[in-house]
């Protein structure tokens, strides 16, 4: 647990009741540099019901939602590319997540090999983070980031001018969408009001309480939330060190009635940090700390099947069923791996056969069909492509790749729409490179 130096209640209202009118202004400004390295503790719990679909055809059914989390991680700020954007690395120690939804628990963890992280924000909003130490898989980052971005948090709650107590501003939207996790605010707003200068353990601190309400939509839709809590700036460390809130979560339908209804806690403390060595000058020398093709590939990794492969972000796996695997991107592109015991994987040439008999089914005008080429040799993969026109119109690139293994085999049908098959081509290749059995694939 980390020590943290808050005041006792008693030295609050004491100090508090000794504040007059004439207290001098005081900034309440934290630096965002190279030299702001900090230890952060986040703690929350959740407590409600939400409705949840259940198919089509099927009503919503009403279910308990339960959850906690609780993170603690060292971060450093990192210069960023342009003035539009900030950049931290973050190194986790601390990583636990439970969710509960109607009976069924979820929990969510990072590797210990990609727990070193960079994050990053720009003008427009977070995006998602990446680790220089191996690829992330998909359930990481969507649990990490909505995680809080200290400068984005920090500055917007603070005030832009030197205050004295009692004096009131209005938290910025990019704060409160940070802390409510609205990717748009509709309408309301945070208040916060600075209530005065506090000792306690030798050090002075600046009381901050914040309330409001807010509405606004994300990826689950409307809702409305109730904020209310307590922050605290250590004057002398100049930095925020302690916020406590407590919030209500109403999740809307789109005339605005109430759907769902969470409550919950929730602490962050921030303190100096032990000398952190993935944070040193030396250890970040020579780290790739800017977004690459590379760096942010997403690993797919499924034991149950055994198949493990690297994609880029725009693609997304989709359907999981039985053998196969669907990976898809927004603009129709598809990838569909068959995952297949040794046993039953194919020669190049019966693979080949196989899909030239498909395509004669389906009846598609086609270019024609080139030989199977071994494309790469650990782990095999013998391909080949062919341009189609199907009949409902259009045209599509489509590859048909093979990957063979003493544990068993992958076979891949991608199709590519022809505007965009020069583009995602090089995806293609990532993932077939990338492609492993992981086990051995059984008969039954």
């Amino acid at each position: 647990m980390i020590a943290t130096r808050l005041p006792t209640l008693a030295a609050v209202l004491s100090t508090l009741a000794a504040a007059t009118a004439a207290d001098p202004a005081v900034t309440l400004a934290e630096a965002f540099d190279e030299k702001n390295v900090c230890r952060v503790e986040v703690k929350s719990e959740i407590a409600g019901k939400i409705r949840v679909a259940l198919g089509e055809g099927k009503p919503p059914k009403v279910v308990e939602l339960t959850g906690r989390h609780h993170f603690v991680y060292d971060e450093r700020s990192l210069p960023s590319e342009d003035a539009a954007s900030k950049k931290l690395v973050r190194a986790y120690r601390t990583f636990d997540f439970t969710r509960t939804i109607g009976g069924q628990e979820q929990k969510a963890v990072v590797r210990p090999e990609v727990r070193r992280m960079v994050v990053l924000r720009s003008d427009k909003g977070k995006k998602a983070p990446f680790s220089p130490d191996g690829p992330l898989t998909f359930d990481e980052i969507d649990v990490v980031k909505n995680d809080l971005f200290g400068p984005t948090l920090v500055s917007g709650l603070l005030p832009p001018k030197p205050v004295t107590p009692g004096a009131r501003w209005l938290a910025t939207p990019e704060a409160v969408s940070d802390l409510t996790d609205l990717d748009r605010v509709t309408n309301g707003a945070l208040d916060v009001e600075f209530v005065g200068v506090i000792d306690a353990n030798k050090r002075k601190y600046a009381k901050l309480s914040l309330a409001g309400a807010v509405r606004g939509d994300n990826e689950d839709g409307p809702s409305r939330q109730q904020i209310d809590g307590t922050a605290y700036f250590d004057l002398d460390a100049k930095r925020l060190s302690y916020l406590k809130l407590n919030g209500t979560h109403e999740m809307l339908d789109d005339k605005g009635q109430v759907t769902g209804k969470i409550e919950g806690s929730f602490t962050l403390t921030r303190e100096d940090s032990p000398k952190a060595a993935e944070f040193t000058d030396d250890a970040l020398k020579g780290l790739p700390l800017k977004p690459t093709d590379d760096n942010t590939q997403l690993l797919y990794d499924n034991p149950d099947l055994g198949v493990r492969f690297l994609h880029p972000r725009r693609w997304r796996v989709g359907v999981v069923q039985g053998r196969q695997v669907v990976l898809a991107e927004p603009q129709g592109g598809s990838v569909k791996l068959t995952v297949l015991p040794p046993t039953k994987t194919p020669t190049p040439a019966a693979f080949q056969a196989e899909v030239k008999t498909f395509l004669a089914r389906e009846k598609v005008k086609l270019s024609p069909v080139p030989e199977v080429k071994r494309w790469q040799e650990k782990p095999a993969v013998d391909r080949f492509g062919v341009d189609v026109e199907p009949a409902s119109g259009g045209r599509l690139r489509m590859e048909f790749a093979l990957v063979g293994t003493a544990d068993g085999g992958v076979t891949v049908d991608a199709r590519l729409p022809d505007k965009l098959a020069a583009e995602l081509a090089p995806d293609l290749d990532r993932v077939l490179k990338s492609l492993a059995v992981t086990k051995r694939i059984s008969d039954k």
